[in-house]
């Protein structure tokens, strides 16, 4: 390769019908001093889980770099050949959301609409208003710089009309992103969808064909592009060619998980949830976690959120050996036994945080990993889902946003400070200039 003419970073393999983007190869750097200067692009993703958290197994004891992770936390330690994630996280406690409060009852649904908006949604399940969440601020700012604005991904999906939680729209109960105070953004629950939607449209009509013809034959996505595959590989060095042949492995075992498993539609409620089956969330959520590696990876999208279920879930984890629902525990009402269950669910929720952040920890950039240079929000749409308390919210923020923050730390604020402060703390961080969010009163200084 010539020092004047770098592979350009949207390079993309070609196939009928298929247009598949590459991960950050060496070929793709300026040379020189250059290369020393090059930054990775920034990236943020908004984690919900529902039901708020069991608080007393939650919170560290102690503050500061030194503090030991709680029981449901303790998935972020190092574990057998899986690496720790404890210093890439800061434990937030203390934050408020005040906005999130329903008026009169509905906690879950006012909740899940403020969960990263901090803007108090109108009550009504028709006359639907909120306002714009982070992650599309985010989007805006980024317009342009790749294929995909932002990624709406979650397990469940279910239409936006109707009641859903004393008297608020399920609008409110079903979506974290909202491109204005009138427009949420429906997420996508299929995994073998948004596989197909990364990797690549021409002609909408000569791909779904594509799609069906390979499912048909058992072929590959990556079959269609072996031919220009081949083609690039020997423009490439030996470490690039490694990481290319690293990277199509990837693509293909990620193909062969999505393509079994069957989600359920987007536009009506799902059916009761079983042990195993479609219904079982573990196979949707890591690959749906895996897909916004690949999206981050490829530089198709820097902005996704994720909806581990929606408000107000009551799923059964039989696969945890529960037999009650989750919003059911959520109302342990201090019982000790409920309490644990409730533990058990937290406990998992907070795994499939630290999955997605090896997953990006794992992925080297120029600069550092992708997680270096992401932000990583994680929380749910109250603190406790026996008191439905907004305040002392449970939050992870993993990532150090282009190595800016400090993070391995448990901070503990005193006087209830918005969360919208943190919010507005993550888009300066990420670079994108803004006054105020929601209603933040100011910047989280003590990140950096």
């Amino acid at each position: 390769m010539s020092s004047k003419s770098p592979l350009s970073r949207r390079t993309l393999l070609r196939g009928t019908g298929t247009l598949m983007a590459l991960p950050m190869l060496e070929a793709m750097l300026p040379r020189g001093a250059q290369a020393q200067a090059a930054a990775a692009p920034r990236r943020m993703v908004a984690f919900y889980v529902p039901c708020g958290m069991a608080m007393s197994q939650w919170t560290p004891a102690m503050t500061g770099s030194g503090y030991a992770l709680s029981p449901i936390l303790s998935g972020l330690a190092a574990s057998g050949a899986l690496p720790s994630v404890k210093e890439d996280v800061l434990v937030l406690s203390g934050l408020s959301n005040a906005p999130a409060k329903p008026d009169g009852e509905g906690d879950h649904a006012s909740g899940t609409a403020a969960f990263i908006t901090a803007v108090h949604p109108n009550k009504s399940d028709t006359v639907i208003r909120n306002g714009i969440s982070i992650d599309q601020v985010a989007a805006n700012a980024w317009l342009g710089r790749t294929r995909f604005a932002s990624l709406e991904l979650g397990t469940d999906g279910g239409g936006t009309s109707g009641d859903c939680d004393s008297g608020y729209s399920c609008a409110y109960a079903r979506n974290i992103s909202w491109a204005s105070e009138t427009q949420p953004l429906a997420k996508e629950v299929n995994p073998a969808a948004v596989f197909n939607r990364l990797f690549g449209v021409i002609d909408p009509d000569q791909t779904a064909t594509a799609i069906a013809k390979r499912k048909k034959y058992k072929l590959s996505v990556l079959d269609s592009v072996q031919q220009d595959s081949r083609a690039l590989s020997t423009r490439l060095g030996a470490t690039d060619r490694r990481k290319l042949d690293e990277f199509m492995t990837g693509v293909r075992a990620l193909e062969l998980r999505v393509n079994a498993i069957v989600s359920p539609t987007l536009c009506q409620a799902p059916s009761a949830p079983t042990a195993t089956g479609p219904a079982d969330v573990r196979g949707t959520t890591t690959a749906m976690l895996d897909l916004i590696a690949f999206a981050f990876q490829c530089d198709l999208t820097r902005v996704a959120t994720f909806m581990i279920h929606n408000g107000r879930s009551d799923y059964t984890y039989n696969f945890l050996g529960l037999s009650s629902g989750h919003h059911d525990l959520s109302h342990h009402g201090g019982n000790a036994e409920k309490l644990a269950s409730l533990a058990i669910i937290d406990r998992w929720e907070v795994d499939q945080f630290a999955y997605l952040l090896r997953k990006l920890k794992s992925i080297n950039e120029p600069d550092g990993t992708v997680l270096d240079n992401s932000l990583v929000f994680f929380s749910s749409e109250v603190e406790d889902g026996n008191t439905h308390s907004h305040d002392n919210m449970p939050i992870l923020l993993g990532g150090r946003g282009g190595k800016k923050l400090n993070t391995g730390r448990h901070l503990k604020y005193a006087g209830a400070p918005p969360v919208a402060n943190l919010f507005l703390t993550m888009l300066n961080t990420l670079g994108v200039a803004a006054p105020s969010f929601g209603n933040s009163t100011g910047l989280l200084t003590d990140l950096s």
